[in-house]
C-alpha cells in the first residue's frame, strides 16, 4: 500500500507542483474548453488566452 500512495503523491506534485492556484486555473480552462467545444462553437482560443493570463497571474504574484 505504501507504493500506491508514494505514486499518489508523486502524480500529485507532477500535476500540482509548487503553485496549486495555476493547477486549478488549468482545470477550469479546461473545462471551458469542454464546454465551449461541446456546444459546437470553435474552442481553439481558450487555453492559449488561459496559458497567457495564467502566466501573468503568476508572475504578478511572485514578483511581490
Amino acid at each position: 500500500m505504501s507504493w500506491l500512495i508514494r505514486a499518489a503523491h508523486a502524480v500529485w506534485e507532477f500535476v500540482v507542483g509548487d503553485d496549486p492556484l495555476t493547477a486549478l486555473g488549468v482545470v477550469v480552462a479546461l473545462g471551458a474548453t469542454a464546454l465551449i467545444a461541446s456546444a459546437g462553437a470553435p474552442a481553439w482560443w481558450v487555453m492559449p488566452l488561459a496559458v497567457l493570463a495564467l502566466l501573468a497571474f503568476s508572475l504578478r504574484r511572485a514578483a511581490r
